[in-house]
């Protein structure tokens, strides 16, 4: 792995750390326990703007301190190592208590801008909310994990990040035995939809009061100001979880496991599973191959956003007062999702102006997509290279549909639409290459590099990781990254085995 760039003024691992926010809460929110420890581990990749910022050398991560830090094998100065305890709803239906059954929160650092984060470590070994799991993660889905957070964050979707993943060749059983694989990832918090269910179906009205507490005075301070602060809180949230969503659906993003112990109550992208980027559209995909029913399809995350929205409401019901007042809080779901989706869909058609007509052009562009499984990224990015009249260019785009005219037809009225708000191309172009990525996570690009890094050659995760920082860059030399996927590939399946 070529060693990343010093930091200026980089903190050493000493400093790194200090007690947790969250530790602060009563004893019965959480477990402290020390991670176990894992042998001979070694580092596999390390993401240089998460150590930049949080003023880390990214060099020094590579060393045997840090290494051993960062799997669970020594302490830091600092930590006070925590499990905490949650519920959740699990494909619709109510799964009783859960918790960090593979996560140990270390403690708190602060970034750069003053922001404060809790680090944990994914696959540290048992808690006391394993159930019957064993508390580690595998090389596999700690790769997909670290790969996907950053590129989120590339991509400007609100996401927990990564930092680091360390790897040691311990086996641990899944459809096959696999190698160990701990992941030290970040998050303003890591509290959940589930962690209010917890306390609201096991009737412990004081320990929800506490939690929302927590989450107003740390997190929402301003819903303080309002006559109903558990109602604003629940409003804030449930407008953040459907602008989040209208974000993963503008990228094809699908997060696989919608779970109400899965959603975050800061609207982050968390506990990244059997995800995926749509590449042929069809909106009834799964990606989850366990996912039978299709609960978590594309097409379906916003109504199931919508849900869980409601399944945080019913927590949150005894605070709140009522059930008018939280349907009150609950109703800008549908316009929030409906506002944010409307304006990416503008971003990224370069459209300036609201015009009648909008919806009707967008809905016929996704229906010539669903017609020929036109792939999705490649879709809009060629979209971007088109000029305002008909050229060389518009061969790319059109290849994309096997109804050829289908695709130009809708291009003519995407040139009418153009027309009608006095669209300059050089200019419109720009903004649609800054909107519509060239570069996503593709199933078979993660596979590809996890295929390399079992066999403990970790380069092509690095770069990976490296061509996802700048998804909008042309990045010519890395043009191969951005096709669609080989044959052997098209099929790959992803499960909630990790």
């Amino acid at each position: 792995m070529p060693t990343p760039s010093l930091t200026k003024q980089a903190l050493d691992l000493d400093d790194f750390l200090q007690p947790s926010t969250y530790s602060s809460l009563p004893a019965n929110f959480f477990t402290y326990l020390q991670p176990t420890p894992l042998p001979q581990p070694y580092i596999v990749a390390v993401s240089t703007p998460v150590a930049q910022q949080f003023n880390l050398d990214p060099a020094s991560l590579l060393t045997p301190r840090y290494v051993n830090a960062f799997t669970g094998n020594i302490d830091i100065l600092g930590a006070n190592p925590l499990a905490s305890v949650y519920s959740g709803h699990q494909f619709g239906s109510w799964a009783g208590q859960l918790g960090d059954g593979r996560a140990i929160l270390l403690g708190d650092a602060i970034d750069k801008h003053q922001q404060r984060f809790e680090v944990q470590l994914k696959g540290a070994g048992p808690t006391p909310y394993s159930r019957s799991g064993d508390g580690r993660a595998v090389l596999r889905s700690s790769i997909r994990e670290l790969l996907c957070s950053e590129a989120m964050q590339a991509l400007g979707i609100p996401t927990s990040r990564a930092l680091a993943i360390t790897g040691s060749d311990q086996g641990v059983m899944r459809e096959t035995v696999e190698t160990s694989a701990v992941v030290t990832r970040l998050a303003p918090s890591f509290i959940r939809f589930g962690s209010f269910e917890h306390w609201y179906y096991n009737n412990r009205p004081d320990e929800l009061k506490i939690l929302a507490d927590f989450v107003i005075r740390h997190h929402y301070p301003e819903s303080l100001g309002q006559p109903n602060p558990y109602q604003a809180l629940l409003s804030t949230v449930t407008k953040k979880t459907a602008e989040l969503i209208a974000c993963w659906q503008s990228v094809g993003f699908m997060h696989g496991v919608m779970n109400t112990d899965n959603m975050s109550i800061l609207g982050l992208t968390l506990d990244y599973g059997p995800f995926g980027f749509m590449e042929k559209y069809d909106e009834r995909h799964i990606c989850n191959h366990t996912d039978q029913q299709g609960r978590y399809s594309y097409r379906m995350q916003p109504t199931i956003g919508h849900w869980n929205t409601h399944a945080l409401g019913q927590a949150l019901l005894p605070l709140i007062g009522s059930v008018e007042e939280t349907q009150q809080a609950l109703d800008c779901y549908s316009s929030s999702f409906t506002n944010k989706w409307e304006a990416l869909l503008r971003k990224k058609l370069g459209l300036l102006t609201i015009q009648n007509d909008d919806k009707e052009l967008t809905d016929q562009l996704f229906n010539i997509m669903q017609e020929d499984h036109a792939d999705f990224t490649h879709t809009f990015r060629y979209l971007s290279y088109l000029d305002n009249h008909t050229s060389s260019k518009d061969d790319d785009f059109v290849s994309l549909f096997s109804n050829a005219q289908a695709a130009s037809n809708w291009l003519e009225l995407y040139r009418a639409r153009l027309v009608s708000e006095g669209s300059q191309a050089e200019e419109r172009q720009g903004r649609m290459q800054a909107s519509n990525p060239k570069y996503v996570l593709r199933n078979y690009l993660a596979q590809i590099a996890i295929e390399k890094a079992q066999n403990k050659d970790f380069s092509e995760v690095q770069k990976l990781l490296t061509i996802l920082e700048h998804p909008f860059d042309e990045q010519p030399e890395h043009h191969l990254y951005a096709g669609e996927p080989p044959t052997w590939a098209q099929h790959l399946e992803i499960s909630c085995s990790s």
